[in-house]
């Protein structure tokens, strides 16, 4: 069948993206490497590694968590049949733990506190190690809300300790707002990119003011929403995140 010019651009982004991710595993890159690469997240279902790329994504921010109680996500949590269709076809991984959310079936993880921490951490690093995820690898942990400082102090706070207590400072990250990022950052719960001046920080755009912390490395700009719809990738709807560092914690750079 013809190829259009659509379809050639696309290819020639995935390219240019996964390359630009892969230099900093050692990869050479190709001189006009893509300026700012894209990974999608997404729960619903595994999304088939030719679609990611025809859209020209590099990668994914998957799960490594499992579905809450009444909910069956196909995407929770990866699996290791996915995660090697998704690298034979190169494109790059990232780790994300998050089981509970705001007003769903289960509670937000954070507000478990220390002992939630421990625990989250074990689930979480059993799940990326059983799917291939690399060893040194961070795991982003969610804070999925809108929370000022008392809970993070009385929360969040201790709960990440939980988790470092279990996979060590650096390999511990999180996905939240700009202000718990700053937090997590200042009271030393988060570990550092090799890419200088970043941290393992996932700032999604919401609760943010349109505000980027310039210490991250991820910023989920598009976030799928009924009111206001993702681009749809294999199918589905999915969030899109800005990779801001060339070490965003993907897979192949911390075997």
């Amino acid at each position: 069948m013809p190829v259009s010019r659509r379809d050639v651009l696309r290819c020639a982004a995935a390219v240019s993206a996964s390359a630009a991710l892969g230099a900093a595993a050692g990869k050479q890159a190709p001189a006009a490497a893509a300026a700012s690469p894209t990974l999608i997240d997404f729960a619903m279902r595994q999304i088939p590694a030719e679609a990611i790329r025809a859209a020209g994504h590099a990668g994914v921010i998957n799960y490594v968590s499992t579905s809450r109680p009444g909910s069956s996500f196909g995407a929770k949590p990866i699996t290791l049949p996915y995660a090697k269709s998704l690298t034979a076809a190169g494109l790059v991984i990232v780790s994300n733990y998050q089981y509970g959310k705001p007003g769903g079936t289960a509670p937000s993880d954070f507000t478990r506190g220390y002992p939630g921490g421990v625990a989250d951490a074990k689930a979480a690093w059993h799940l990326h190690t059983a799917a291939g995820g690399g060893r040194t690898a961070p795991i982003y942990f969610s804070v999925d809300d809108d929370i000022d400082r008392q809970t993070w102090n009385d929360l969040a706070l201790p709960w990440f300790r939980g988790i470092n207590s279990v996979i060590g400072v650096m390999r511990t990250g999180i996905y939240a707002g700009i202000r718990p990022c700053q937090w997590a950052t200042a009271d030393g719960v988060i570990g550092r990119s090799q890419t200088p001046g970043r941290v393992w920080a996932w700032q999604t755009r919401s609760w943010s003011n349109g505000q980027i912390f310039p210490h991250a490395v991820l910023y989920q700009r598009i976030i799928d929403t009924a009111s206001n719809p993702g681009p749809v990738v294999g199918g589905i709807r999915v969030d899109v995140n800005d990779v801001l560092a060339q070490d965003c914690g993907q897979w192949n750079f911390h075997p």
